[in-house]
């Protein structure tokens, strides 16, 4: 996928001007918080499972090259394989391999980001291989030639209106007349139209959640049939993830799995958790003849140890976006790449650089809502401030920004040249802003006063309050 996270600023103002996407982002924001908080409030030890699954992570990241060669080890007993792949072009070709030696014309997708971030969809197509998402969400955002908004609601950013719209246009062989009003309509459309595309498939290509060291399993999590039937019925089935999803036991991998679906969508469990362990048995009815893992680092192993390293704790829930007033406002598709909202604006320049990314750090209230409700317990605000750092070091912040802080610095550094200018500024601002106590336009801060009024100082400094109320603390 091609990224435009340098550009994060305009594609933010076009989202803002989008009505269509406003429209639709008011599913986010009423169709997340309150399902988390309700099933949340249901478990009581749900503060200690979020300490747990940080904890297995943590030990799990300590030790990751002893439990992926244990991994390793065991897909391989099982009859499985294991492709390692360092970067995207060496993952996309480990997939389009395995295609051909299967003589493969068409292959069905289950959902995976990290199928998206090696661009695996455009590989494919330009060697003669097409794919077929059946996740209903990237199923439509394939007819619209879009990527994904959201890391597991691919078409949050789309009214049903536009999908109906959709639909009728790629679906021309069925009935004209046909209705299409209800979301189940939708569904079952979307169901009848991708039945026959298993059949046909030669391959099934789905993510992974999470990899079982102990077993050499790997485990989707879905409310859709689609990633069983995508694994099941074609001959072969390549898992395509990547290495910080292993986790040492089965009972290491229950105890996140409880904290998942409830930050995720506020339920209690997915509707389906299912476990691959390699190719289908002689004993088995069903499954695959060959089950290969193409395995991708693209940059992760060289977070281990670093400031970033608590970001490979990152379970793909979405609970950050869903409560980040910032993806509220502009969606994800502005962030430019494949991760959005807040794990997006630390994942990412990880991933692809800070010269490319750098802005997505500075697309934070800091709030913390985020950091709040991730079920890992990942800091994200820090992180964002560390790539600030760095984005500022490496002089890839504006001018602007550069010169300003500078001059704070400067300041900062001589406290009574500072009290002096900062308390000649606020009586300043104070007579500006007059009886109404606002200000409606301000000389550098216009990217405020455009949208909104600043509140104007009350004449003193907090430093001056300060001294004042110790003053009267001492009876002087």
């Amino acid at each position: 996928m091609q990224s435009t996270s340098h550009a994060f600023k305009d594609n933010a103002t076009r989202a803002l001007g989008d009505a269509q996407l406003q429209k639709a982002m008011e599913n986010v924001r009423g169709g997340f918080i309150e399902k988390r908080l309700n099933v949340v409030e249901k478990l009581p030890e749900f503060e200690t499972l979020r300490d747990q699954a940080r904890d297995i992570k943590n030990h799990t990241l300590a030790h990751l090259d002893l439990y992926l060669e244990r991994w390793e080890a065991k897909v391989t007993e099982r009859g499985g394989k294991v492709h390692w792949c360092t970067d995207a072009a060496a993952a996309r070709d480990a997939v389009l391999e395995i295609c051909r030696a299967a003589g493969a014309k068409t292959v069905t997708k289950g959902k995976s980001m990290v199928a998206e971030e090696i661009a695996l969809n455009q590989h494919l197509e330009a060697n003669g291989v097409t794919p077929v998402e059946t996740d209903l969400g990237e199923y439509i955002i394939q007819l619209r030639d879009e990527p994904p908004s959201h890391i597991i609601a691919p078409a949050v950013h789309l009214t049903k209106e536009q999908v109906e719209a959709d639909f009728r246009e790629a679906h021309n062989h069925l009935p004209k007349d046909r209705s299409l009003s209800e979301p189940v309509e939708l569904v079952s459309e979307a169901r009848q139209v991708l039945r026959q595309r298993y059949l046909e498939a030669d391959v099934g290509i789905t993510g992974a959640n999470f990899l079982v060291a102990e077993t050499g399993s790997s485990i989707i999590v879905t409310n859709e049939g689609n990633g069983d039937l995508t694994q099941m019925l074609p001959r072969v089935h390549i898992v395509v993830t990547s290495l910080e999803k292993v986790v040492p036991t089965l009972e290491d991998v229950s105890t996140i799995l409880r904290v998942l679906a409830r930050s995720a969508t506020g339920q209690e469990f997915s509707a389906y958790t299912t476990f691959s362990t390699g190719p289908k048995r002689p004993e088995d009815l069903d499954g695959p003849d060959e089950y290969h893992v193409v395995l991708l680092d693209n940059g992760r192993s060289a977070m281990l140890g670093g400031d970033f390293q608590d970001m490979l704790r990152c379970i793909r829930c979405g609970a950050c976006m869903n409560h980040c007033p910032v993806y509220h406002a502009v969606g994800g598709h502005a962030y430019g790449w494949v991760y959005p909202g807040p794990m997006g604006a630390v994942l990412t320049p990880s991933l692809i650089g800070v010269a490319e990314a750098g802005q997505l750090p500075n697309a934070s209230t800091f709030c913390g809502r985020c950091e709040s409700v991730c079920p890992m317990r990942i800091p994200l605000p820090k992180m964002m401030r560390h790539w600030r750092e760095r984005e500022f070091e490496r002089h890839l912040s504006p001018a602007s920004v550069r010169m300003g802080l500078g001059a704070w610095a400067f300041f900062a550094q001589r406290p009574r040249l500072y009290g002096l200018f900062s308390g000649l500024a606020a009586r300043a601002l104070a007579r500006l802003g007059g009886r109404k106590g606002r200000l409606s336009k301000l000389p550098l801060a216009s990217g405020w006063t455009k949208y909104r009024e600043m509140p104007a100082p009350e004449g003193k400094t907090f430093q001056q309050l300060w001294a004042e109320r110790q003053r009267k603390g001492t009876g002087s």
